[in-house]
């Protein structure tokens, strides 16, 4: 392994993940035509100060500054894996109501394939979009692009 995935690998494990409780922001791009989800995300979040994505913790930064941001469908595999691992902690520090900017989610993306599953399972986390959480889910349609 290079020194630069097993530093980050390192961070995805170790950094701070967390959020404010109702604070805690996901959106999903990969796969999809536009990055409409990562846009509306960033604005809610500029209207919403307590609230913020992976991206925006020290996890999420450290990982991006080593340049390793982009697309699941546009990065390697192993860099998937790091980003995947560092989502799945985040959720599990998540608390009370997540607001998931999923439209048109493919069910290859991280949020179809790593954080819903992740959020059903964590008993702190009771909404998604202010929709209990088991009825976002039985709703929730991915799509295959």
């Amino acid at each position: 392994m290079t020194d630069l995935l097993e530093e980050a690998y390192n961070i995805a494990e170790t950094y701070d993940v967390a959020t404010a409780p109702n604070g805690a922001v996901v959106y999903s791009v990969s796969f999809m035509p536009t990055d409409k989800n990562k846009r509306d995300a960033l604005a809610f979040i500029q209207a919403h100060p307590t609230a913020k994505m992976l991206d925006d913790t020290p996890c999420g930064k450290a990982l991006i500054g080593l340049g390793l941001d982009g697309k699941v469908n546009e990065v390697s595999e192993e860099i998937t894996k790091i980003w995947r691992l560092a989502s799945s902690r985040y959720i599990k520090t998540a608390s009370g109501n997540i607001h998931a900017f999923v439209e048109g989610a493919d069910e290859r993306s991280t949020f179809c394939s790593v954080e819903l599953a992740e959020i059903m399972e964590n008993p702190k986390i009771t909404h998604i979009n202010n929709i209990e959480k088991a009825l976002f889910k039985a709703n929730f349609k991915p799509k295959y692009y």
